[in-house]
C-alpha cells in the first residue's frame, strides 16, 4: 500500500514536503505537541510514530513495540497515547500547510470548488447505539483536482455552504443539503457564484413580482424537457434572493430509478408519496447565480456533473488509506487519528497520477 511507504522508504520525501525537520520541530513546539526531548528526541520521529499508529493496523502496544524494534524510540503504550492526544493542533496545522501549498490561484481562471461532507463512525458500544459520527467537511478544487479544505466536527455540526472562506471568482457546487438561501447570499456578496441542486419543495419559490411559483407545475408544462428562467427564493431576512432556475428532464431509465428510490424512501419513512414528488423525480433541478450570457444551460448542467470528482476523492480517502472509525470515544484521541489520514491523502495526491489506473490519465487517453 502507498500509505505504508510514508513511514518507510519515502519518509525523507515526506519530511521535505512538510517543510523539513527544523520546520516540523518549530511547528510541533508552537502547538505543544513536542516540548522537551525525552523518549522522543525530535518532531520528525514523533510524526513518524503517530502516522505509524494511525495508518497501520497495530494497537498502541504493538506500535510501541514496533518503534522499539526498528530503533525509532523506546516508548510505552501509555506514553504513545499521551503524545497522540497532544498532537491534534499540530496535525491540523500540517494539514492546513499542505492544503495551502496546493491551493489553486484565482488568477489562473475561475476555481471550481465542490463541497460535500462524509462521515466515519465513533468507536465504542454507546456511540454505536446512538449512531454517533465524526463528520469530515471537505472541498475539492478544480482544475487542480485536489482537496482544498478539511474540517472535522461531530454529527451535531451540519453541512453549511459558507463553512469555507470564499475565493473571489470561484464557482461553488453543492448538493441539496446546501440549498441555504441566507448562506448563498453571503457567498454571492463575497464575489462567488453557486450551482446548487434543489428539491421541488426545498425552498419558497417566487417570481419577479414576489408571488409564489408552483415549481412542479412549471416542470409539467416545460417544453422539450428543459427549463432555464429567472427565479427568486424567499429569505428569512432581506429581499428574496435572485437566481436562475435550470432544470432538465432525466432519461427514462434514470427517471424510473429515481421514482423507485422515492417510493422506497416513502415506505421506509412511513409516509404517503405525493404525486408532486413522483413528477419532480423525473428532473434534475438546479439553481445558480451564473448569468446566461456567460454560461449557457448546457454549461451549468456540465458544471454540476463535475460533482462526481469529490465522490472519487472520498473513495480515495476512505479506501486508498483505509480510513475507518477512529479509536477512542473522545475528540482528543479521535481528532489526531482522522487528521493523520487527511494529511496522508494530501501527501499521496500528487502520486495518484503515477498510477496506471488513474482516472485523470484515463481521461487524457
Amino acid at each position: 500500500m502507498r500509505h505504508e511507504s510514508l513511514v518507510n522508504e519515502d519518509w525523507t520525501n515526506v519530511v521535505a514536503r512538510l517543510g523539513g525537520a527544523e520546520t516540523l520541530n518549530v511547528t510541533a513546539r508552537e502547538t505543544k505537541a513536542f516540548l522537551r526531548p525525552r523518549e522522543i528526541t525530535n518532531a520528525v520521529d514523533l510524526l513518524r510514530l503517530i502516522l505509524a499508529y494511525c495508518l497501520g493496523e497495530r494497537g498502541l502496544r504493538s506500535t510501541a513495540a514496533w518503534a522499539t524494534s526498528v530503533g525509532l524510540v523506546d516508548i510505552s503504550n501509555v506514553a504513545l497515547l499521551y503524545r497522540l492526544r497532544q498532537s491534534g493542533d499540530w496535525l491540523a496545522m500540517l494539514v492546513g500547510q499542505a492544503l495551502a501549498a496546493a491551493a489553486p490561484k484565482a488568477s489562473c481562471g475561475r476555481m471550481i470548488r465542490i463541497i460535500d461532507a462524509t462521515t466515519v463512525p465513533k468507536k465504542g458500544a454507546d456511540a454505536r447505539k446512538r449512531n454517533q459520527l465524526w463528520r469530515i467537511h471537505s472541498a475539492f478544487d478544480l482544475p487542480q483536482e485536489r482537496f482544498g479544505h478539511f474540517e472535522l466536527t461531530d454529527q451535531q455540526a451540519g453541512e453549511t455552504l459558507d463553512r469555507i472562506a470564499v475565493v473571489p471568482g470561484e464557482i461553488r457546487l453543492g448538493d441539496r443539503a446546501y440549498l441555504q438561501p441566507e448562506r448563498m447570499a453571503i457567498l454571492i456578496e463575497a464575489g462567488a457564484d453557486v450551482v446548487i441542486r434543489a428539491g421541488w419543495k426545498s425552498a419558497r419559490w417566487l417570481d419577479g413580482e414576489g408571488d409564489a411559483v408552483d415549481l412542479v407545475a412549471e416542470l409539467r408544462k416545460a417544453a422539450r424537457g428543459l427549463i432555464d428562467r429567472p427565479i427568486w427564493i424567499k429569505r428569512k431576512r432581506g429581499a428574496p434572493l435572485a437566481l436562475r432556475l435550470v432544470a432538465v428532464k432525466k432519461p427514462e431509465q434514470a427517471a424510473a430509478a429515481s421514482r423507485r428510490r422515492a417510493r422506497r424512501d416513502a415506505q421506509r419513512g412511513g409516509h404517503q408519496l405525493s404525486k408532486q414528488t413522483l413528477d419532480a423525480a423525473d428532473w434534475v433541478i438546479l439553481v445558480t447565480s451564473l448569468k446566461p450570457k456567460d454560461f449557457a444551460t448546457t454549461d451549468v448542467l456540465a458544471l454540476y456533473r463535475l460533482r462526481w470528482r469529490i465522490e472519487l476523492g472520498f473513495k480515495r480517502l476512505k479506501s486508498l488509506i483505509g480510513l475507518r472509525g477512529p479509536p477512542g470515544t473522545d475528540e482528543r484521541s479521535a481528532r489526531p487519528h482522522v487528521l493523520a489520514h487527511l494529511l496522508t491523502i494530501l501527501l499521496l495526491e500528487p502520486l495518484i497520477d503515477e498510477l496506471e489506473d488513474s482516472p485523470r490519465l484515463a481521461e487524457a487517453a
